[in-house]
């Protein structure tokens, strides 16, 4: 028997490359560049790069809003300040950076303090507003304590003072007499006191002084707890 002959298939032949494609891959940029169409050299054109300056100011108010993160208003106000200050070319970054400035700034501004409510935060308050030059402002408080206590010889004796540095001598004199009346320690307390300065050249207050003053509803509470604890 003749044998049979095996069919093979038949070999495909390998697919032709095109020599278009495979210049395109081994071009250099230059000649992949030369050969774009118009369309694409516009789209590309139209794309702009990033300057050094905007990435620079990027990462510095990143850096400020990491810095707002952690509740650090003063160093995320710097930073936000370095961006305005050191970047001015950015000017659609300064949109935002002004905004959480603003956030910062309300943050570390003083806030005003509350509102005395006793005689002992009244007669503080005054004192500071004494300290800071605002004479209206302790004696507005100042009043406010006579009014609930008017034998209070420490806010009399405060109330001389602010009226001495305004320059109302006569109604300074009346409230240091008025405080020792009510505490003879008062006197010799205004003799060293450098703010009655003003009012040392006053007859009547070397009268005050010298004068021997009643004895006092405070000096009788103390002559009585003294009588108590004998």
């Amino acid at each position: 028997m003749a044998k049979q002959q095996r069919r093979t298939r038949p070999r495909h032949p390998p697919p032709k490359v095109r020599k278009s494609s495979i210049r395109s891959r081994l071009a250099t940029p230059q000649e992949r560049s030369s050969s774009r169409s118009p369309s694409d050299l516009r789209r590309a054109a139209a794309v702009p790069a990033l300057r050094t300056t905007y990435i620079e100011a990027v990462a510095l108010y990143e850096r400020g809003l990491q810095t707002l993160q952690t509740h650090d208003y003063a160093g995320a106000t710097e930073l936000f300040r370095s961006v305005l200050s050191h970047y001015p070319a950015e000017k659609e970054l300064h949109e935002r950076v002004r905004l959480y400035l603003n956030i910062c700034e309300r943050q570390i501004a003083p806030r005003p303090l509350a509102a005395p409510t006793n005689v002992e935060e009244r007669l503080y308050a005054a004192t500071l507003a004494l300290n800071a030059g605002e004479y209206d402002q302790a004696l507005a408080h100042i009043q406010t304590v006579i009014s609930d206590d008017s034998d209070n010889d420490h806010a009399h004796y405060v109330r001389a003072v602010a009226l001495t540095l305004r320059g109302d001598l006569s109604g300074a004199l009346g409230s240091l007499v008025r405080a020792i009346e009510l505490n003879s320690e008062n006197r010799g307390l205004a003799r060293q006191d450098p703010d009655l300065e003003a009012l040392r050249l006053n007859k009547g207050f070397r009268q005050a002084l010298d004068a021997v003053p009643p004895a006092s509803r405070q000096d009788k509470r103390r002559a009585s707890r003294g009588r108590m604890a004998r």
